[in-house]
């Protein structure tokens, strides 16, 4: 093992490029592979007791260096160490398995791994019928239909409020229950959605990932670069009811509605 095993500190894995980083990546994983194949063990217990081993020197050499320990090469040990797991559960329970052979990801059915394998090419062969959207599994499709026919299925039975989707429907019991499972790792705080924990994120990093792409202006949250783009357009979707004056912001509109 330690003949083939590379290591790599995290002020290494830092200064390496895209590319680079790709690269070591590939390489441990074909040499992890490799010696699955040729019988190396890779049993839960030897692979815990490795980390644990690996842990403590990491913390020593931490302490001596001053560098925070690497984790990547773990990360790439347990993956391989798992994905070679589920191929010989897979098999040994009298399953075949199919094996994704440009991630290694293992699957029970080949129906799964040609679903999975359109996350690498891109491939959408559902179409909607209507509108001509594409997506890549056929439930996707389904729940788009119903933008066009309005069928809402799932409905709370607190406020009888329904939904189109059955995971919005869960977003919108925490409404009622007050819970919120995603927490910012800096600040503490919690929100309800994970795409608002993400955005929430953004204050801390200062990034702004929305760029608009007719004056490169960029903002940190999407629904800000569609509101920016009506400087562009001019589009004023918020009619006053009372006196026909528009805007392009649904707060410009309440706040004109003080003046009736």
């Amino acid at each position: 093992y330690d003949d083939v095993h590379i290591d790599c500190t995290w002020k290494e894995w830092t200064l390496m490029d895209t590319s680079q980083k790709n690269l070591y990546k590939d390489v441990m994983l074909e040499t992890y592979k490799n010696l699955t194949d040729i019988g190396y063990s890779w049993e839960d217990n030897t692979t815990e007791e490795h980390c644990t081993s690996s842990k403590r020197h990491e913390r020593h050499e931490g302490s001596q260096t001053g560098e925070k320990p690497s984790t990547y090469t773990k990360c790439l040990k347990i993956f391989a160490h798992n994905s070679h797991l589920q191929r010989y559960k897979t098999t040994h329970s009298g399953g075949k398995h199919y094996e994704c052979n440009q991630c290694c990801k293992v699957f029970t059915s080949h129906s799964k791994l040609q679903m999975h394998r359109r996350t690498h090419t891109g491939e959408k062969p559902y179409e909607c019928n209507q509108c001509g959207k594409a997506f890549s599994q056929q439930n996707t499709l389904q729940i788009h239909k119903r933008t066009h026919t309005g069928e809402k299925p799932y409905e709370c039975n607190q406020c009888g409020k329904a939904f189109a989707q059955h995971s919005h429907l869960q977003i919108h019991k925490r409404t009622h229950t007050g819970e919120k499972p995603y927490k910012c790792n800096q600040c503490g705080k919690a929100f309800a959605q994970h795409s608002h924990l993400q955005m929430h994120k953004n204050t801390h990093t200062g990034e702004k990932p929305y760029e608009c792409n007719q004056c490169g202006k960029a903002f940190a949250r999407n629904s800000h670069l569609q509101i920016h783009k009506r400087t562009h357009t001019g589009e004023k979707p918020y009619a006053c009811n009372q006196c026909g004056k528009a805007f392009s912001q649904h707060s410009h509109l309440q706040t004109h509605k003080r003046t009736h």
